[in-house]
């Protein structure tokens, strides 16, 4: 049995109050949660505030600390992919691979520490401007609070923490409390790195309470939260004015053209799409849209693939699909492929549950009304629906209420240019699925996704503040 504390002032905070955490795959309890009171949240927010005053760090001392603390993360690379594989249910490859994209993270905002800046603004192209110019100036915006997911407990974190010191704010992360672990191990490689113990805290505990806590607090200056859409609409009530960046729902849906080339590359990058992580990622594939030309092919290869996945416990190396986070969501997950059933759709493969494992399930014939067609899946569950046209298949995708990311698998130019124009979403990944993000772009959505960007480049701007300075002289 192990310990989580909280980090507050670069310290371990325990706390009389506390949750287990439970192994995802055995659903037996592993660890105790120590949960932040009121006054280490208070702790936390008071000394973030006065972070930059107390303990200035100049851009490049920001970017050295965030390449050192990168390098150090690489370090704690098993440690890291065991936390997941407890508290997460991660297969073996899920957590490496969530820890190499966290260094990746990390090395991209220390890019963006030393490029952090204004830049010149024409005035003089302006009528009687002759000798006018402008210079923006950006600024830290203050203190950002980061509520992060279970279902990437060390790169998501790494998409708040990392732009956001590299902007020169000061952090109070509250993790998922069901993956507490990786958030400790991430605050406590910056304090090796050399960052002052004022400028990053670490809070556990539910959201209701603890999350609910940090938002309410007008010393958060900036919310960076990524999570379901209903809690997002609630943080964005309570935030007021203040700025929110908000990575929310998704039914991510990609799509299978008549000229898509499917081969077993296309088909593996679209299993893992569907399935790693069990399915527990925001932009996972929840519909795949088949052209009626390719349907049978497609199909035919795609249960095949989704077959030969290896499922269960995610210790063995070979496994690709593991657990759900908890056995109320695998509860859940079952109950709407059984309904789909009931109601007339077809279970092509899967549909069993073993414990807190559902085997990956392929459905066709999935309707409106049905909660696995209506809703957010978040398991091991794709439906294939088979359309004839563009024009229906764009009907059908922005016919959700969300819009993060979608994929389409064609070498038609024009396909693909209409469909970048005309589906309401943040992203479109053209001979790629949904879920091809790169830590490197932009990524948000529209609609009930949410708003605000990640991606280092393009957070740091959205967590900082911008004064124009105009200067005119004579001559």
């Amino acid at each position: 049995m192990y310990e989580v504390t909280g980090r507050i002032n670069g310290k371990a905070r325990e706390s009389a109050n506390r949750m287990p955490i439970s192994d995802k795959f055995t659903d037996t309890v592993a660890g105790q949660l120590h949960i932040a009171s009121e006054a280490d949240i208070d702790e936390a927010l008071s000394s973030a505030s006065v972070a930059r005053t107390e303990a200035p760090l100049t851009s490049h001392d920001r970017a050295d600390i965030l390449r050192k603390a990168a390098r150090l993360l690489a370090d704690h690379s098993d440690e890291l992919a065991e936390q997941q594989r407890v508290e997460a249910g991660f297969t073996v490859a899920d957590g490496r691979r969530e820890v190499d994209r966290a260094i990746e993270t990390m090395l991209l905002s220390a890019d963006e520490a030393i490029r952090f800046g204004g830049e010149s603004v024409p005035l003089g192209s302006a009528p009687n401007t002759k000798n006018r110019m402008g210079i923006t100036i950006r600024k830290p915006i203050g203190v950002v609070a980061a509520i992060t997911p279970f279902n990437s407990p060390v790169n998501t974190i790494a998409h708040k923490i990392g732009p956001a010191l590299a902007a020169g704010n000061a952090v109070v992360l509250k993790p998922a409390e069901q993956t507490p672990s990786p958030g400790n191990v991430l605050a406590d490689v910056l304090f090796e790195a050399g960052l002052p113990a004022q400028w990053m805290h670490v809070v556990h505990g539910p959201g209701e309470t603890v999350g609910a806590a940090l938002v309410a607090d007008d010393r958060s200056d900036y919310i960076a939260f990524t999570g379901s859409t209903a809690t997002g609409a609630a943080i964005h009530r309570s935030a007021g004015l203040r700025k929110t960046q908000l990575e929310l729902g998704s039914i991510s849906c990609t799509v299978v053209a008549q000229d898509a080339v499917i081969d077993k590359g296309m088909l593996a990058n679209t299993a893992n799409a569907a399935f790693r992580k069990a399915g527990q990622v925001c932009t996972s594939i929840q519909r795949i849209y088949v052209h009626r030309d390719v349907e049978q092919q497609f199909t035919e290869a795609f249960l095949a693939t989704t077959g030969a996945l290896h499922v269960g416990d995610p210790s063995d190396s070979k496994t690709t699909v593991g657990p759900l986070i908890s056995s109320q969501a695998t509860d859940r997950v079952e109950a709407w492929i059984k309904e789909a059933v009931a109601s007339g759709a077809e279970l092509l493969i899967g549909g069993t549950r073993e414990g807190t494992v559902i085997q990956p399930t392929v459905l066709r014939g999935v309707k409106p009304g049905m909660k696995m067609h209506d809703l957010e899946a978040f398991g091991p569950v794709v439906c294939i629906y088979t359309y004839e046209n563009d024009n229906e298949v764009i009907d059908e995708i922005n016919s959700t209420p969300y819009g993060l990311a979608s994929g389409v698998f064609t070498h038609n130019l024009d396909r693909a240019l209409n469909l970048a124009n005309r589906l309401d979403v943040g992203t479109l990944h053209v001979n790629g699925t949904s879920s091809s993000r790169v830590d490197i772009m932009p990524y948000g959505g529209l609609k009930a996704s949410g708003h605000g960007i990640e991606g280092p480049a393009y957070a740091v701007k959205d967590m900082s503040l911008e004064t124009l300075l105009s200067l005119e002289w004579t001559s």
